[in-house]
């Protein structure tokens, strides 16, 4: 349930997400890269990450939630929405 919630708010914001995003220094590179390489994010990327997610909630609130606390659980749902590959890279 929550899932389809982020999902139809990151799908209607998704171009929005991915313009302000291209303004952070190496942001989707950091936000794709488990799906990219198949390495996790270490804790400082993760604090990098939320600092992003912070300045982007002013555009998208419904972002906030990755800024907060286990925020960082739910990424991976934002990752596969703003993925525009077809097929991953590691399969």
């Amino acid at each position: 349930m929550i899932r389809l919630f982020m999902e139809k708010h990151i799908l209607k914001n998704r171009a929005l997400i991915i313009k302000e995003g291209k303004y952070f220094h190496d942001f989707m590179w950091l936000l794709m890269k488990p799906k990219n390489t198949g390495a996790e994010w270490t804790i400082e990327e993760k604090k990098q990450l939320k600092s992003h997610f912070k300045h982007l909630s002013l555009y998208m609130p419904a972002l906030i939630i990755f800024a907060l606390p286990l925020g960082t659980l739910l990424l991976p749902i934002l990752t596969g929405v703003l993925d525009r590959r077809e097929k991953d890279r590691m399969k």
